[in-house]
């Protein structure tokens, strides 16, 4: 007969086998079974049990010790640092402290601990796009190395890293593993599924522009459906007020950057074909030699930052921001235009992240929810730019993932190292990703409980089930160092959006920008064999007649517009 672990410890209690103390965490772990997991996980009771007494094991060691992690601010690391990290506490006996700060302050904390050895934090989730960093700077622990040798002890034997789905962002060239993720959410284009149906909105389109209003294929079609829904009078559904075809941000601020690198480029088609990221030249148009060794981001070196097709996608993006957008957008960021589609004042956004899901289906949400719950709103494949060809990145993915710096003492990285796991367990990760809707683990995302739920969340399981899925990455491993050169995207990428500089010129100070980095890094040798070595400038003409990235300017960037029906595209994932 099984009897549980929950019988077993109170009777080895009772018997006076084990002591108080460890009594007392097990029963830290029962009350988080009880109410706050509450079966919402895919492991059973026995499982979920087998799995906190190996945490409450694995932390007697460390047991009283005071560690802090830090991630940034989103819906995921908030439940983490409220609920999770109170409980992993008292189960463990471990004084954990999580932070949230902002996306770039964690990239700072970590640079700043990463320059000067200093221990600044005990671990840290920050992005997969850190990855081009940590392999070439070998500042990371390496985790493959870590959980087989110096971490073995503390790595939970449950961990099951076949279930993660994002460990390919996270993965070296040479096959090894960086960083664990925490949680994961895609760059996609989201509309107002209603309103795309709404049968006089549907003729109202076919007779101005000739073709079915759907889910644009190209920006061309975008362009167009922007322009209709811009201050068209929507009171045949009940829509008071303004709307917008369009939702975007554009204040000079390091999430501007993000705008940008997370794959804007490569959907305009600025970069080459290949996956996860374009090779030789990436969606940050910088080129890399047959050894990911960085040669150069400037046209005249092989690079495509400041190419005809980066103009094309800062300047379309302006555009739609001035003409279609909100006259609020231009002077937000990222957090603070992500809940605005929730408002329903917006007809589709082309550049929108799935982490903001959990607005659009929580309180406040009203206006882009019917009655029983289910959205008005649907997610999709962002359409592509003139530019794009077959076979090139088609979106962003996010990864945020934990990072043990080797600065970080072996202590300290171990008892860091028993929280991340925790975070991620399969005990804990259906409940947490049912709060912040970022899935990591393939169990999750096809457990009976989203199977339950898909119909309220707009196509996001549906996406996260098929095999498009792997089509959308992060940033690659052609970004050296990652925060030296992310922070020159929004400064420079900033001035064209205020006006202050053309796109062209804005583009050519940041890809100049960007080889000054390089050539330093060169100099300095600090990556070794990995670092750059950049290419001699030639004229742009040379580049620009290769096949590939830098392309020429096309004649013509307004493509003949194309759509497709939502409802066909989910059966084509389903299928």
């Amino acid at each position: 007969m099984n009897v549980s672990l929950r019988t077993t410890t109170a009777l080895a209690v009772a018997l006076g086998l084990v002591s108080g103390p460890a009594f007392a965490d097990m029963e830290a772990a029962m009350a988080f079974l009880d109410n706050e997991i509450d079966g919402m996980s895919v492991l059973t009771r026995e499982e979920q049990e087998a799995e906190m007494q190996w945490f409450i094991d694995a932390a007697e060691q460390f047991r009283g010790m005071d560690i802090s992690v830090v991630s940034e601010t989103i819906t995921t690391h908030e439940y983490e640092a409220q609920v999770l990290a109170k409980a992993f506490s008292e189960i463990t006996g471990i004084n954990l402290t999580h932070d949230l700060i902002g996306e770039g302050d964690v990239v700072e904390k970590l640079q700043t601990q990463m320059q000067s050895g200093q221990n600044v934090y005990d671990a840290y989730v920050n992005d997969s796009d850190l990855i081009g960093t940590h392999w070439r700077y070998q500042q990371a622990r390496n985790l493959t190395e870590w959980m087989s040798g110096e971490g073995a002890d503390v790595t939970s034997p449950t961990l099951d890293l076949d279930d993660f789905i994002g460990t390919s962002f996270t993965t070296g060239p040479e096959g090894d593993l960086y960083q664990l993720p925490d949680q994961q959410f895609a760059n996609l284009y989201w509309f107002r599924y209603d309103w795309f149906t709404d049968e006089k909105n549907m003729e109202d389109f076919k007779s101005e522009y000739g073709y079915d209003l759907g889910v644009p294929v190209n920006w061309s079609a975008y362009e167009d459906i922007a322009e209709f829904f811009t201050g068209r009078d929507m009171s045949h559904m009940g829509v008071e007020g303004e709307v917008f075809g369009n939702m975007d941000y554009g204040k000079k601020d390091p999430s501007l950057g993000w705008r940008y690198t997370d794959a804007w480029m490569s959907m305009a088609g600025m970069g080459d074909t290949g996956e996860p990221n374009g090779f030789p030249v990436d969606e940050w148009g910088i080129r890399v030699n047959d050894n990911y060794q960085p040669v150069g981001s400037c046209v005249t070196r092989g690079g495509a930052t400041n190419s005809p097709a980066a103009v094309y996608a800062v300047t379309k993006a302006i555009e739609w921001l001035e003409k279609y957008s909100p006259p609020t957008a231009a002077g937000m960021t990222f957090s603070e235009a992500g809940p605005v589609p929730a408002q329903g004042q917006i007809a589709q956004q082309m550049f929108w992240y799935t982490a903001f899901t959990a607005d659009m289906v929580g309180d406040g949400a009203d206006a882009v929810l019917n009655e029983d719950g289910t959205p008005k709103w649907r997610m999709a494949p962002s359409p592509h730019g003139a530019y794009w060809e077959e076979g090139m990145k088609v979106g962003y993915q996010d990864a945020g993932s934990w990072t043990l710096l080797k600065s970080t003492p072996t202590d300290r990285a171990k008892a860091a190292w028993l929280y991340a796991q925790f975070v991620t367990s399969k005990t804990v990760d259906l409940k947490k990703s049912d709060v912040g809707l970022t899935f990591i683990r393939e169990s999750t995302i096809n457990s009976d409980h989203f199977t339950d739920r898909a119909p309220n969340l707009g196509g996001l399981v549906e996406f996260y089930r098929s095999p498009a899925r792997t089509e959308w990455s992060p940033t690659g491993l052609n970004v050296p160092d990652y925060p030296k050169l992310a922070q020159l995207w929004w400064q420079n990428i900033g001035d064209a959006m205020s006006g202050a500089k053309t796109p062209q010129e804005a583009l050519d100070a940041l890809c100049e920008a960007q080889e000054s980095v390089l050539e330093r890094l060169e100099r300095a040798g600090v990556q070794g064999d990995l670092g750059p070595v950049m290419n001699e400038e030639q004229d742009p003409s040379y580049w620009l007649e290769q096949a590939g990235a830098p392309k020429a300017a096309l004649e013509n960037e307004d493509e003949e517009p194309k759509t497709v029906s939502y409802d066909e595209l989910i059966q084509s994932w389903q299928q």
